[in-house]
């Protein structure tokens, strides 16, 4: 299992949660070459200890990203290409929660600042990386008669709630429109560029104990949560990453432009 990912990877949001623990479990298998994002810095630096704990010959560049921003999307692109190269795979992962209320008690701020980041923001990072990945050669991934040609594999983190509305009892109006939004351009631009060899895949993690999570919910909400999961729990950050090193690896080397759910069976009836 070791080999399944070889080459670069880009990451935002790479500080905690599912941005971190996908980078550990990348590296677990395979991964050598690492550019991290995040707007925190300090953040990214634990998550760069962990990959060297992990293995002292990997070579990671840290980034201060703002996806909401153009011009840092683009700088931190050319930065990572200037340090390893080429992106093999990117993981747009940053994302922010926002308002909890009912439209009506939504304001157009909080709405807009949401967006910025949890679409607009995985549009930036998708535009540049496409970009990028265009002016790559083709590499043969995979072993024997399941290797392909593929130029870079791209897995957007979208969101259940990207698949579905939020319930009534927990109305996250801009949230669910951001990630419905992500799964669109994820569905459009993976039939645009699968014949230029670029390969295009969402994931859509339901509740996973992260710190966006916990940070937003009472004790009381959480036992909530959980009641109405069959698998009678949150679900961890490395369960998301190793679902991403699937979608990232020769082994669904035949899947473009899926959404990926992986919630404890919340959605599936």
């Amino acid at each position: 299992m070791s080999g399944l990912l070889q080459g670069t990877a880009f990451i935002t949001g790479a500080g905690s949660g599912i941005g971190q623990a996908t980078a550990i479990c990348m590296a677990q298998h395979g991964v050598t070459r690492f550019a991290l994002g995040d707007i925190d810095l300090e953040k990214l630096a634990e998550t760069k200890a962990a990959l060297i704990s992990h293995s002292s010959d990997v070579g990671v560049l840290l980034i201060e990203l703002d996806v909401s921003k153009e011009d840092s999307v683009k700088e931190a692109v050319e930065k990572a290409v200037a340090k390893f190269g080429r992106i093999d795979y990117a993981v747009n992962n940053a994302g922010i929660s926002g308002p909890i209320a009912r439209t009506e008690s939504v304001a157009f701020s909080d709405w807009q600042q949401l967006v910025s980041v949890n679409l607009n923001g995985v549009w930036l990072c998708q535009r540049s990386e496409i970009l990028q990945m265009l002016k790559q050669d083709l590499r043969s991934t995979g072993p024997g008669s399941s290797s392909i040609n593929s130029r870079g594999v791209i897995v957007n983190v979208a969101s259940v709630l990207g698949i579905i509305g939020a319930s009534g009892s927990s109305p996250v109006t801009a949230y669910s429109a951001a990630k419905h939004g992500v799964m669109g351009l994820t569905k459009t631009d993976a039939r645009v560029y699968a014949k230029e060899g670029i390969r295009i895949n969402a994931i859509c993690p339901g509740f996973i104990e992260t710190p966006l999570l916990m940070g937003t919910i009472s004790d009381e909400g959480r036992k909530a949560i959980v009641k109405e999961i069959p698998a009678d729990r949150l679900g961890k950050p490395e369960e998301i990453g190793s679902s991403i090193v699937y979608l990232m690896s020769h082994l669904s080397s035949f899947m473009y432009g899926h959404g990926l759910v992986v919630d404890g069976g919340q959605v599936c009836g």
